[in-house]
């Protein structure tokens, strides 16, 4: 049978004034031994200081006896600061709508405007009821910093911005058969953030120096035609990125940006692909030298910028600019499916008519 009534419960109820003096004064220490063991203050959170004010103001006085966890001088603090918040709230002024709030709050992350600019974007937008100083306190309260320290920008900010010449590249690594053995060869990934076009070089068993610049001038050989100039190139720390390598790209008036140490999000679009195209294609084949896994890497860079749809690009593939028009019908025997590495993945496209 369900039990309705927790024995505690049950207990007090049936008990006499005496025996239930007993029983406060039992829990009472009890409360404190656990009290010892534990180090240090307790810092009791908004919800947990509701509760106690809910349970201990009916008591008055006798809370100054049964309090361990805080001194009766807080309690009464807090009580005292409950009734000036409620008086505040019966004689203020009301508060601006929780929409305002929103619109000041976003404007105040997406910008990093100060508060003046804030309240200028307001009244551009035909909000007048509202002042600086209210624009102030809202950002504060949402602990949204004064715009000196918010004006550097996010990292992601800087992505945003710099996007449509931004690259960003890395190596990654299979392992391969080979007449020597097992043996691992090196893959260079550049990737245009922008459009999630992707550029790989040949692989190779040793990436020194003079094969890291070849790569680089296979890149700027890839983009050299382009109406907009790639401006920047975002890397790791990686030792194998080396002088001579970065001098050749600033030769070429693209700045490579070296990220932090251990800071492998910063350089998450081509970490992604690298996960992608291990996941998808090289994982499920034994690669055997250097020419099978140049073939592999090939056909797979051939469909992912080709086919592959991509949700940051509103579905679209990297080589397609706008999307397809819209059909009001479909019919299965217009859809073709496309295989790529033997059969390993499939693409779907519409026969043209």
């Amino acid at each position: 049978m369900l039990q309705l009534f927790h024995p505690l419960l049950t207990l007090i109820a049936t008990a006499s004034d005496s025996l239930l003096a007993k029983y406060v004064l039992y829990l009472k220490n009890e409360n404190r031994i656990l009290r010892d063991r534990i180090p240090g203050e307790i810092h009791t959170k908004p919800h947990e200081r509701a509760q106690l004010l809910k349970y201990g103001k009916p008591l008055g006085k006798a809370i100054n006896e049964l309090i361990t966890i805080l001194t009766p001088g807080t309690f009464h603090r807090w009580v005292r600061e409950e009734k000036r918040r409620r008086k505040r709230k019966l004689i203020g002024r009301p508060g601006k709508s929780a929409v305002l709030r929103e619109l000041d709050l976003k404007i105040a992350r997406e910008t990093g405007f100060g508060y003046t600019r804030i309240l200028g974007e307001l009244r551009k937008l035909g909000i007048s009821r509202i002042c600086r100083q209210t624009v102030k306190n809202i950002v504060k309260e949402a602990g949204i910093e004064p715009s000196p320290k918010r004006s550097t920008g996010t990292w992601d900010q800087f992505l945003k911005t710099h996007a449509e010449t931004l690259w960003a590249y890395d190596f990654f690594t299979k392992r391969a058969v080979t007449p020597q053995g097992l043996v691992d060869l090196y893959v260079l990934v550049f990737m245009h953030l922008e459009t999630r076009e992707v550029f790989v070089t040949p692989s190779t068993r040793n990436p020194d120096s003079a094969w890291v610049t070849k790569q680089a001038k296979a890149f700027a050989n890839h983009v050299a035609d382009r109406e907009q100039k790639q401006t920047y190139l975002i890397h790791d720390r990686d030792t194998k990125f080396s002088a001579e390598f970065r001098q050749f790209l600033k030769n070429e008036d693209i700045q490579p940006k070296r990220l932090p140490i251990r800071s492998p999000n910063l350089n998450a679009q081509v970490e992604r692909f690298v996960q992608t195209i291990k996941y998808e294609a090289l994982n499920h084949f034994i690669t055997f030298g250097k020419t099978h896994l140049d073939y592999l890497v090939s056909e797979f860079i051939s469909y992912y910028t080709k086919h592959r749809a991509h949700s940051s690009r509103e579905y679209l593939p990297p080589c397609c600019a706008e999307p397809p028009p819209e059909f009001e019908t479909i019919r299965l025997d217009e859809i073709h499916c496309e295989e790529h590495l033997g059969g390993l993945i499939k693409s779907y496209e519409r026969i043209a008519a």
